[in-house]
């Protein structure tokens, strides 16, 4: 069931709901719900919307004397409630000037994205991060020319007629024929991917016992292995906050390893890239909440991030902090930061 399958009164009382949980951390009673909701419902009224809503798995009963607190779902319905209603507004001045002395400091991408994550961080009291990237290049076809021995030439052309070249050690003789087979075999299974998918596919595919057995198959993929290895990421990943932690989310049920969890994955970067990397689509705003995140050690917490795309770059400012956060303030902040670093970036280069 979707934020658009509950009914608009049902969708304001929750929202009240989780205003006033956010604020308090303590289950919402009927009665409160009553006075403050604005929809002039008595107190019964409110109790048969709430059992509803408690059915739908909008909001659960901690224990059965007390009032209400909301789910992952509720929190969803919430934020799209938010994103309804909301006017996106200009940075504030304080973010863009921070921005633009540590710009005129440092030009350089990497000073300012750090800057960007320390600051988001401190803003929101929640972990902060900045991502900027751009796209792999694209294969269009792989050629293997032999130079002697068991040293080949392997020439890469991305879409682009962009053409890098290398030279790689097969650890065996290889005949021209062969080289033509395994390069028509590369350019039939891989060609029009991004190079970065083209490399984790021949990895996979490497670790598959059946690739044993064919011998045409493993040295394709063995070659193509020793030439995409060092591909670039084309990414640039900054992350802070891992004190904000403690400053709260303890307080929320969080254990103490679901918090180690998080810092670890701080800490290796790659894994945290990765799912950035499948939960952002395109530019605008991106909130994963809860139960959304594919990753269990995640599942506490909300994702909100903003994304920009400038030309052939992306860059995306965003924090990760408990599921009860006052969400309006971190969507504005890395929506606001995002476009800021974009416009300032613009001019200093």
């Amino acid at each position: 069931m979707g934020s658009h399958e509950v009914s608009e009164r049902s969708r304001r009382l929750l929202a009240t709901l989780v205003r006033a949980y956010i604020e308090t951390g303590e289950p919402v009673s009927s009665q409160l719900l009553a006075r403050q909701s604005g929809l002039g419902l008595s107190s019964a009224t409110v109790r048969n919307i709430l059992a509803q809503l408690e059915d739908g798995g909008y909001v659960h009963q901690p224990h059965t004397s007390s009032g209400r607190v909301p789910t992952d779902r509720g929190y969803r319905v919430f934020v799209d409630l938010l994103l309804e209603s909301r006017k996106r507004v200009r940075t504030p001045t304080v973010v863009e000037t921070h921005l633009r002395e540590q710009a005129e400091r440092s030009p350089l991408l990497d000073d300012v994205l750090a800057s960007v994550s320390h600051f988001v961080s401190r803003a929101a009291k929640h972990v902060g991060f900045a991502l900027s990237g751009t796209p792999s290049a694209v294969l269009q076809r792989l050629e293997f020319v032999p130079l002697g021995g068991s040293r080949i030439l392997v020439v890469v052309v991305s879409r682009g007629s962009q053409v890098t070249q290398k030279v790689v050690d097969a650890g065996e003789d290889l005949t021209p024929d062969e080289l033509v087979q395994a390069a028509n075999y590369l350019n039939t299974e891989f060609a029009g991917l991004p190079l970065l998918d083209v490399r984790e596919a021949v990895l996979e595919r490497l670790r598959q016992e059946r690739t044993l057995y064919d011998q045409l198959l493993t040295r394709a993929l063995r070659l193509a292995r020793s030439t995409l290895e060092e591909i670039p990421k084309h990414q640039t990943f900054y992350v802070e906050g891992a004190a904000s932690l403690l400053d709260g989310p303890t307080q929320e049920g969080i254990s103490l390893a679901t918090l180690r969890a998080l810092v670890e994955m701080m800490e290796e970067k790659e894994r945290l890239v990765h799912l950035l990397n499948e939960y952002i689509e395109g530019p605008g705003l991106t909130i994963v909440i809860g139960a959304e995140h594919a990753a269990r050690d995640l599942r506490p917490f909300s994702l909100i991030a903003a994304t920009e795309v400038d030309g052939t770059t992306t860059r995306t400012v965003g924090v990760i902090g408990p599921t009860r956060m006052h969400y309006s303030r971190p969507i504005a902040l890395v929506d606001g930061t995002t476009q800021a670093v974009s416009r300032v970036l613009r001019d200093a280069n």
